[in-house]
């Protein structure tokens, strides 16, 4: 049974790597700078009824980039291997069906479905969906994939935790879903990076830079946001979110993927070597007692004003208004990116060691 409703066509990636399950609102003005942006946010509205400016990043930034990827691309095949083969273990690859949450799991999730294509010789489906901080993941794009699928063993893919807010709403969601069909959804999010030390399947739980957290859309297949906003989009729909074609000179997904899946073979011995010796540690929310701590230690009223972990404190600096980056010493070595955009952007950077992540972004309050 094939459902009516069909996504748009999306993306500037390959449609057999990922089919983005998104409504097309191009034709609709979202974009806010991030000041004004901020005090909407601050003031009450959702921040999935807005969309922060893309701007095309300076070839300086580029630059770091490049080198980022250069210095961890065995790193990130590695996790993306050891990620992978623990999908296989829990699920097997029989209706097995991986679903990033979009934007950030949606490469993490090409990666992992080439990789599985490179040494089981099986083409997974792989769909990206919008999943929203208090409003939960896209419940129309999941019954259009089990429509699809009826059978389907849904994995959930992500690039990293933070302090845990996606997998939470990720673990309501299921059990929202779940009450009304019973037993479909498996809530265990698989990530590269778990600092957060709150998912089920990862490749490490080190708070190393994924290279792909440190662009917006030009390494997410030239994708937004994702967006539901409820004035021009109806609620029996998939949330939308927007095409950057102006940004296609720029665009660096496909890139970044062959980059890394070049890199598979090379680093099999490895990736098994690791699979194999890896001990799962229990969830313990560790990076939310790190938060919490923060949260203490600098008098901060409002949670969601802390952003622990690399790839949230390269949100913050792109996309929010920074007051305040907190940096682990220990690796500093690691953190050229957020050193170069809080001095783009003149933001005060203060050593931190007491926290289970590498640096940690906080908000301006306004």
């Amino acid at each position: 049974m094939i459902s009516t409703l069909q996504p748009d066509k999306m993306g500037s990636y390959a449609p057999e790597d990922v089919l983005f399950l998104l409504r097309d609102i191009g034709q609709v003005y979202l974009e806010l700078d991030n000041e004004k942006r901020e005090q909407l946010i601050q003031s009450g509205t959702h921040y999935s009824e807005m969309l922060p400016m893309e701007r095309q990043p300076s070839n300086t930034y580029m630059n770091l980039f490049y080198k980022t990827l250069d210095a961890h691309v065995e790193r990130v095949a590695i996790a993306v291997g050891v990620v992978a083969e623990q999908i296989i273990e829990n699920r097997g690859l029989e209706n097995l069906v991986l679903v990033s949450l979009a934007r950030a799991g949606t490469p993490i999730g090409i990666l992992i479905k080439r990789y599985i294509a490179m040494r089981y010789r099986v083409n997974i489906p792989h769909y990206s969906i919008s999943i929203l901080r208090g409003r939960g993941f896209d419940e129309v794009a999941i019954r259009y994939i089990l429509t699809e699928h009826p059978l389907g063993n849904l994995q959930f893919i992500d690039g990293w935790t933070g302090k845990g807010a996606i997998t939470n709403e990720l673990i309501h969601s299921c059990q929202k879903f779940n009450a009304q069909q019973p037993g479909q959804l498996n809530a265990n999010l698989a990530v590269l990076a778990d600092p957060g030390h709150c998912a089920t399947i990862y490749g490490t739980r080190q708070d190393f830079l994924i290279p792909s957290a440190c662009l917006n859309s030009t390494v997410s297949g030239l994708v937004s946001r994702t967006v539901l906003n409820l004035q021009f989009m109806d609620a029996n729909d998939f949330h939308g979110a927007k095409y950057y074609k102006e940004l296609e000179d720029m665009d660096v997904s496909n890139l970044y993927i062959e980059r890394i899946v070049t890199c598979f073979e090379h680093v099999q011995s490895t990736i098994l070597q690791q699979f194999q010796e890896q001990v799962i540690a229990p969830i313990t929310w560790e990076g939310m007692k790190s938060v919490q701590k923060i949260q203490r230690d600098f008098g901060i009223e409002n949670i969601h004003f802390i952003k622990p972990g690399v790839g949230e404190t390269t949100r913050v600096l792109l996309r929010r208004l920074p007051w305040k980056i907190l940096i682990n010493p220990q690796y500093l070595h690691e953190l050229g990116h957020i050193l170069l955009l809080a001095k783009e952007k003149n933001v005060q950077v203060e050593e931190y060691s007491n926290m289970s992540y590498a640096c940690c972004g906080l908000i301006k309050a306004l």
